[in-house]
């Protein structure tokens, strides 16, 4: 429930990224909020994404107290195709109750999933960016911004027998599926991300919810974020909002903590945790491409920054002749 995962790393907010791959210059990481982003690793790249989170709950109409920890991880792998990403992702919990006649523990697997993401469609495949060092480029909307990259994520929830945090007793392998849109905002310094979700499709008890997250890059090393996360079954249901930040130690590797809380209290939660994303890009065949078109934008960028002072300097001068 409470990943942490973020949003996107800040490369999606300063660093220039090729919009027509998926990979990008440094590590672009789900956490530390709980959206899964539009947009994959990139092909032969392996991401590990890992956190440790404390949570207490409160519940007024059964009377019990609860607290404990847990940690969650996610591995992401780009394969076969530029915009094809699996996942896998897991979750573990421990709990213990305390009500006014017994204590008691809870702990196991709160969630397991694997499943793949398919990016469906991507508005910036094959567009040209304005100069960035133009007023107007810089200064005027872009249209574009608000057409959003669009996913599916289809996977599977596996779930051992007598799992506490399951609704039956039973185990079982039910279907999760998501859609997935993401849009860039200010020339990418705010991005924002919907996930809808319906999952343990075809069980007794089916969820469906949606989360929200707006992330905002600082600076080329911090981010922070808002997330609001809703679903509802006739198990549990719950509203749920979330904040932190995320720092850039190096181009492949994240660190980030986040705390979230809800609105009622049946139960009230409140989670707080940290965590750390990493990846292996050693096995990406585009990555060389891709550093000699960014040397290359660079370099045209320059030029124009020359010729445009070459000009000013030309204009100057001659007011003065």
């Amino acid at each position: 429930m409470f990943k942490i995962k973020n949003l996107l790393a800040p490369v999606l907010f300063f660093i220039p990224q090729l919009f027509f791959a998926q990979y990008t210059d440094v590590i672009n990481s789900n956490r530390p909020g709980e959206t899964m982003s539009a947009y994959g690793v990139g092909k032969s790249v392996i991401q590990a994404e890992l956190g440790v989170y404390g949570i207490k709950e409160k519940h007024d109409l059964l009377n019990y107290d609860a607290s404990g920890f847990g940690t969650d991880f996610s591995l992401r792998y780009g394969a076969f195709l530029e915009q094809l990403e699996f996942v896998l992702d897991v979750q573990y919990q421990m709990e213990n109750f305390d009500t006014p006649y017994t204590s008691y523990k809870k702990n196991n697997f709160r969630q397991t999933v694997l499943g793949a993401k398919y990016l469906v469609y991507d508005p910036y495949k094959n567009k040209k960016e304005a100069n960035i060092y133009s007023y107007k480029a810089n200064h005027s909307f872009n249209w574009r911004e608000l057409i959003p990259a669009v996913s599916v994520f289809a996977g599977a929830n596996f779930v051992g027998a007598e799992n506490p945090y399951y609704f039956s007793p039973d185990g079982a392998i039910s279907p999760k599926i998501s859609l997935i849109t993401q849009n860039l905002f200010g020339g990418g310094k705010w991005v924002f991300v919907t996930n809808i979700i319906a999952d343990y499709i075809g069980t007794d008890y089916p969820s469906y919810g949606y989360v929200l997250t707006l992330t905002h890059g600082f600076n080329e090393k911090w981010s922070g974020f808002v997330e609001n996360q809703g679903y509802k079954s006739d198990f549990y249901s719950d509203a749920i909002v979330r904040g932190g930040a995320a720092y850039l130690l190096s181009a492949n590797m994240q660190v980030d903590a986040s705390i979230s809380t809800n609105f009622k209290n049946t139960p009230s939660v409140l989670y707080g945790g940290v965590g750390v994303s990493w990846r292996y890009d050693g096995w990406y065949k585009n990555k060389q491409a891709a550093n000699k078109a960014d040397e290359k934008a660079k370099k045209n960028t320059d030029n124009d920054k020359n010729i445009d002072y070459q000009e000013k300097e030309r204009k100057r001068k001659a007011k003065y002749e």
